[in-house]
């Protein structure tokens, strides 16, 4: 691997990670709830899964993401997945 090339967390990692946002969507009043405590963990797990600006940039809107209405449906961590690995091709 490249000096400069950033690890990756697993796509499946990713898609789970995503799921786990959507499902507070998903069940009515519960998902409200599910939202305050989900928001700052996943941006947590975000900022601890990536590396450098991304991991920076990624969890505050991973955070605003999870915690504003109708904006779970984000896939955040499988978009920072594939960016990161697109990142990499082009060093």
């Amino acid at each position: 691997m490249n000096k400069n090339t950033v690890s990756v967390p697993s796509l499946t990692f990713c898609i789970i990670m995503d799921i786990i946002g959507y499902l507070t969507y998903v069940i009515p009043v519960y998902g409200e709830f599910g939202d305050i405590v989900w928001a700052p963990l996943s941006a947590f797990l975000f900022l601890k899964c990536f590396e450098g600006n991304v991991a920076k940039i990624g969890a505050l809107v991973n955070l605003a993401e999870e915690i504003l209405p109708f904006t779970d449906f984000i896939p955040s961590f499988t978009f920072a997945h594939f960016y990161v690995k697109w990142k990499n091709k082009k060093i």
